[in-house]
């Protein structure tokens, strides 16, 4: 019995219209963050006059207690960069404490990872995902704005040292950037037992030119991948939407979050909220929904859950992405990617 069916014998409750079931949840802390890729915000981040706080760490309780009702089990603390919130590290204890939840994790660009990682994993955050777009050092701080590269790869180690049993590497596949790294970054999950997956760079509302330029499809790495031998694996319950592959012949494993290739949406297990309480269905849907006024009272935990219900059942069949329509996504950063 995987470890999905083991927590939901009787099946999330939690569902759209689609057949599709609700057990992850994407919660963004902040649309900060300190670095400026050139696929997410160039021109590093700029706070909109007049922009709401931020959910507190009791709305943020408040929440993910409601959806822990509704069946679902995992949370992925992301951004912008969750860890630039002051209260990272209380947010995440507060999380882990929720009846229900089973799994907390965090997507991070790596900063101060090395320093941190041990408070991380006595927090609760049992997996993280760590963005590292090149190998070589001056082209990672052309994409990414800055010169950390040694300081991620001593950050992984330090997740491994902690004993954070799930790190995972993420890398956006730029065409003329870093797409002839392939085999080098087959080599180094290799070497270093970890998995890599391999993300479409994604249009947004200020990236057009940019996704014109750099956008490659996931079959560019599939296809190599079959060639040398690499296979195929079937997925999991309660899967992330990366279609992975194993090497036969050693250790590491490839994954591949392909938005544009056909049926994507028909897997989609996951919700989003924004930092300011926002609640996603898509992340490309038109509009954020408030949820905010259910959150300020314990009381309101039986309105709330009702209405995450009545939501979720609007939730539309796909993203309009090959419609060059993404959405009021104005860039990934804003609602956590």
């Amino acid at each position: 019995m995987s470890e999905f069916d083991a927590q939901h014998a009787g099946g999330a409750r939690l569902a759209d219209r689609h057949g599709r079931r609700f057990e992850y949840l994407r919660l963004s802390l902040t649309d900060m963050c300190n670095f400026r890729c050139s696929y997410c915000l160039p021109d590093g981040f700029r706070k909109a006059r007049g922009a709401p706080s931020n959910l507190s760490i009791d709305e943020i309780r408040r929440l993910v207690e409601a959806f822990a009702q509704l069946g679902l089990w995992k949370v992925r603390l992301t951004g912008g960069e969750p860890t630039l919130r002051r209260e990272f590290l209380e947010i995440a204890r507060t999380v882990t404490g929720i009846e229900g939840i089973r799994k907390v994790a965090v997507t991070t660009n790596g900063y101060r990872l090395a320093e941190r990682a041990q408070s991380f994993a006595d927090a609760g955050i049992s997996a993280i995902n760590v963005s590292m777009d090149s190998l070589q050092p001056q082209r990672f701080r052309a994409i990414t704005g800055h010169d950390r590269l040694g300081q991620i790869l001593e950050g992984i180690a330090a997740c491994r040292a902690a004993g954070i049993s799930s790190v995972k590497l993420n890398s956006v596949l730029l065409k003329g950037l870093n797409d002839d790294e392939v085999d080098d970054f087959l080599a180094f999950v290799g070497e270093h037992d970890l998995t890599l997956r391999f993300i479409e760079v994604m249009r947004t509302n200020d990236n057009p030119g940019y996704f014109a330029a750099h956008h490659l499809p996931g079959t560019f790495i599939s296809e190599r991948l079959e060639t040398i031998g690499w296979l195929k694996q079937a997925r999991q319950a309660a899967a992330g939407p990366a279609i992975e592959y194993t090497n036969p012949d050693g250790p590491g494993r490839i994954g591949i979050i392909a938005p544009y290739s056909r049926d994507f949406c028909t897997s989609c297990n996951r919700l989003r909220v924004s930092a300011t309480g926002k609640l996603h269905l898509c992340l490309f849907g038109d509009a954020g929904i408030d949820l905010r006024p259910l959150l300020q009272q314990d009381s309101q935990k039986g309105e709330l859950i009702a209405r995450l219900q009545r939501l979720v059942t609007t939730k539309a069949p796909a993203h309009l992405l090959h419609q060059d329509n993404s959405g009021a996504t104005p860039h990934l950063a804003s609602i956590g990617g």
